[in-house]
């Protein structure tokens, strides 16, 4: 099920956790540079990624719209 937030069917709980560790892929750029992954439609901004990166990424702060995460593997590294 995707992730939705309708104010007029109450909050919904995002699909991550803090400090839980997820597989991603990078599909956008934001307006501060920051990668853009999604897991069911619930944006995670992963700093220091492009665009068709394929990450590891640990979860740092979750908000009620999006959450931030950090880099803890890099496959395209391990293909090098």
């Amino acid at each position: 099920m995707a992730y939705m937030n309708n104010p007029s069917l109450g909050r919904a709980k995002p699909p991550v956790m803090e400090g839980k560790t997820y597989k991603v892929d990078i599909e956008g750029i934001g307006d501060e540079g920051d990668g853009i992954a999604k897991i069911d439609n619930f944006v995670i901004f992963v700093p220091g990624t492009k665009v068709g990166d394929k990450v590891d990424v640990k979860i740092e702060k979750v908000f009620r719209s999006n959450a931030f995460a950090l880099v803890v593997k890099d496959e395209d590294h391990k293909r090098r």
